[in-house]
């Protein structure tokens, strides 16, 4: 595949990939509250018109059924449901004054060192924030939450975190029946960038019953030296990456080049919103052929 060919990951995970790997350095130094938060003034007890900043927080507005108070997301949203919507600039350099154009009663944040700047000068501005940290599960089904009752969806909500909670269950326990292969889950190949220690896909990985040899790596998201990769023997290349660039020069390397390699077949493995279920189940067929095409409920 050439680096012009579209994947259907589109450029959602490279702009978040990019933003994490560029802030490492920088979080580790910065302190941020655990959790949702908020800030600016409190939102009104109806919110009627939402702006999103990433393509995962607008997921869960649509997966909790309120898609019509969505008013501006994101340039890196492609959902046919907000095509036709404003956009309101990236992750890392959102608009303040788009933003703030629309009038939002809310907008959804998932916080990083690029974007708080901007974020913070909406809520000085009067606009109500609320922030949702998603580099785990668990932060993903406390967003999920958090968005249920802000936009008055508890029980929506509630549902969607219960199905994934049950999948999660299934899966882990059709992983203990199979043998675990030895992971490297790479987002790009020039430089290698992988899924670490503390990352959403290594949480997956444990799940589908995965080892991720990065698990040295550092950081949730390390440029891995080839290296370590070669040393590391993986049975299993998971190529998450946007564009190919570099990726033939990898794979030719002595130690990677008997491993599996398979591509991540959509967005759901990648982007920490309610698809998380579906992703997980993804998962663990690439991890595990020999078994059962789709592990039963």
């Amino acid at each position: 595949m050439s680096p012009s060919t579209s994947r259907p990951r589109g450029l959602a995970l490279l702009a978040t990939v990019l933003c994490l790997v560029a802030g490492t350095a920088r979080a580790a130094t910065v302190p941020t509250p655990k959790g949702p938060h908020r800030l600016g003034p409190p939102a009104p007890a109806q919110v009627r018109r939402v702006v999103t900043l990433a393509p995962s927080l607008t997921e869960m507005v649509l997966t909790l059924g309120a898609g019509s108070t969505l008013v501006g997301v994101s340039r890196f949203d492609a959902a046919k449901e907000v095509e036709k919507l404003p956009r309101v600039g990236g992750f890392v350099d959102p608009s303040v004054e788009a933003v703030v154009a629309l009038k939002p009663d809310l907008v959804l944040v998932q916080p990083g060192p690029g974007n708080q700047r901007p974020v913070e000068k909406m809520a000085e501005l009067g606009v109500p924030v609320l922030l949702l940290p998603l580099h785990s599960v668990a932060d993903v089904l406390a967003g999920m939450r958090e968005v249920g009752r802000a936009l008055g969806r508890e029980k929506e909500a509630d549902a969607v975190i219960s199905s994934i909670e049950a999948t999660r269950t299934r899966i882990r326990e059709a992983a203990k029946k199979l043998p675990a292969p030895r992971v490297l889950f790479a987002y790009g190949f020039e430089p290698l960038v992988v899924a670490g220690p503390g990352s959403f896909a290594n949480e997956l990985l444990k799940d589908a019953g995965g080892i991720n040899v990065a698990a040295d790596g550092g950081s949730a998201y390390p440029v891995y030296s080839v290296e370590r990769a070669v040393r590391a023997r993986p049975d299993v290349v998971v190529d998450a990456a946007d564009v190919d660039v570099g990726k033939d020069k990898v794979r030719a390397l002595p130690g990677l080049s008997g491993a599996r390699w398979v591509e991540v077949p959509s967005l759901a493995l990648l982007q920490p919103g309610p698809s998380l279920g579906r992703g997980l189940e993804e998962l663990f067929r690439l991890l595990h052929p020999e078994g059962a095409a789709k592990p039963s409920p």
